[in-house]
């Protein structure tokens, strides 16, 4: 007992793990570190703890359950893969036009609302931010990728900063009820327009055969408490994304009614030659246009004008969907819209913990499954901690408490890589010391047998062959090149950073070598 007690954790750290809390996380707590035990719910964690722990040479005791099911994975330096190495086939997801079009069930329903709450709230206000972060090199952008999906994103920004813009929480309001009217009844009357009930596919057969469902277009009701609730979370998330406050009143349901009432609903009118996309195996909705170029340079344009009718240092406020917390609207937005587009195609209606689970993708978690997983971790703790064990003394488990199924295994070894008389894995990294010039770093390479032809750092290219500006670098530091071109803050504590290299041998075959980290202190 005592042995654990001085052994026990005397302190914790709250921040998230990631990028931007990279300088809590620095090098020297990782130094520190004996070995690392994930417990995370998503792959984007896994992934960059992965990488972290690849990049420190750590141990990384992997788990998780789904269910009644439950896994673990040893990831042990200089002997096993890492986590990144082997990848689940991605989920089958419906396709775009039944979501988009032609639900025929609420998880198709649900898949629709976060995507609409992910596109107005977060997509659209961080494009808003990166166009006026800075103009031109947006439009240069815009420019370059000229095809439906650029339009479209011009399209959306625009609308946010000239007719869908809002000043005051009253413009939420109304910006709330037209959306409503958008999504419920306008979209529904013309693609019950463009498809008829008695509508025939191009072999006589009915168009709205099962699956389908024949849609119905909602008429808006103040004395509709879902209708409401629904305009009071979108009103109250639509003057977050702007920074404006919200009333007191926002949250009374009478008063939001009223407010609501005197919003001018324009009449709609189907128009004809609108294309809905049937085909189940399109991947975008976008429709291509020979115009898109002109139409492009057409809302460049007046997005410069509309920028300079916004307040100095106008940004909006990008929201992330947080199932979590039950007081931020996000749930109560995605169930909202999520029944009112099943109302609108009969398909029963879920209450707002159900939609979280569907939306949220929570599967519950067994007391008995995570258990067993951790037994099992601690299992393989104790062998990381001896140290000295071979591959073959660890197993990696995968258990399913519902058939019961247990499965265990040695994990696979890390891939080998040969050049020449190197050997080296994807836990090694090359050290060069010196604080070398691009030059030296390429000749580095050539004296291995290695012709290195291309140099970047995070997402930025330092140096390519092919590229004739690039030989003026060739004899300045290579932290030199990385703090201008890359735009490298490098702190105190560190005193290297790290290159990717691109090499091929004397064959022109390309060698796919290890992270390259030249120190310059």
């Amino acid at each position: 007992m005592r042995v654990l007690e001085e052994s026990c954790l005397n302190g914790c750290l709250l921040q998230l793990q990631g990028k931007d809390t990279e300088n809590v996380f620095h090098d020297t707590f990782w130094d520190g570190l004996d070995v690392v035990i994930n417990a995370l719910d998503n792959v984007n964690a896994r992934m960059y703890m992965d990488m972290r722990c690849l990049y420190f040479q750590k141990p990384l005791l992997e788990s998780g359950t789904l269910g009644a099911k439950c896994n673990t994975q040893m990831v042990i330096p200089h002997l096993t893969e890492n986590y990144g190495a082997s990848r689940d086939p991605p989920e089958k997801q419906a396709p775009m036009c039944t979501v988009h079009s032609f639900p025929h069930n609420i998880d198709h329903c649900l898949t629709w609302a976060r995507s609409e709450f992910e596109g107005l709230l977060e997509k659209t206000p961080n494009e808003v931010n990166s166009f006026l972060s800075n103009p031109a090199q947006y439009a240069a952008v815009m420019r370059k990728a000229g095809d439906a999906q650029a339009r479209e994103l011009l399209e959306r920004v625009s609308e946010c900063l000239d007719k869908e813009r809002c000043n005051t929480f009253e413009d939420c309001i109304t910006w709330a009820r037209l959306r409503f009217e958008d999504y419920f009844s306008n979209r529904v009357k013309q693609l019950t327009f463009t498809f008829p009930e008695d509508a025939a596919t191009s072999t006589g057969t009915p168009f709205w055969s099962a699956p389908k469902r024949f849609p119905r277009p909602l008429q808006f009701s103040a004395t509709d408490s879902s209708h409401i609730n629904f305009l009071m979370a979108a009103s109250i998330l639509r003057a977050e994304s702007f920074g404006i406050a919200i009333p007191e009143w926002a949250k009374n349901t009478s008063k939001l009614a009223d407010a609501v009432n005197k919003v001018a609903v324009p009449k709609f009118e189907p128009k004809k030659g609108v294309n809905i996309v049937t085909d189940e195996k399109a991947t975008n909705l976008s429709s291509a246009s020979v115009d898109d170029v002109a139409v492009i340079n057409d809302l460049l344009a007046k997005l410069e004008e509309y920028a300079k009718g916004l307040p100095p240092g106008f940004q909006m406020k990008p929201i992330q969907f947080e199932k979590d917390d039950d007081t931020n609207f996000h749930m109560d937005l995605i169930a909202g819209l999520a029944n009112m587009r099943a109302r609108n195609y009969s398909i029963p209606e879920v209450d707002k913990l159900k939609a979280k689970f569907i939306a949220g993708r929570i599967i519950p978690a067994i007391a008995t499954s995570t258990a067993m997983a951790t037994g099992l971790v601690c299992l393989e703790l104790y062998k990381v901690i001896a140290g000295e064990h071979p591959m073959e003394d660890y197993r990696n488990t995968f258990a399913n408490l519902a058939i019961p199924l247990l499965s265990m295994a040695e994990p696979v070894g890390a891939k080998l890589m040969k050049h020449q008389d190197m050997r080296w894995t994807v836990w090694d990294r090359w050290t060069i010391r010196g604080n070398l010039t691009v030059a030296e770093l390429l000749q580095w390479f050539s004296d291995k047998g290695l012709s290195a032809y291309s140099m970047s750092c995070g997402t930025c290219l330092l140096y390519n062959s092919m590229f004739a500006r690039h030989k003026e670098r060739l004899q300045r530091k290579v932290v030199d090149v990385a703090r201008e071109v890359a735009k490298v803050e490098v702190p105190e504590y560190r005193r290297h950073i790290d290159v990717v290299v691109a090499c091929e041998d004397d064959d022109g075959n390309d060698i796919d070598i290890p992270l390259v980290s030249v120190y310059f202190r």
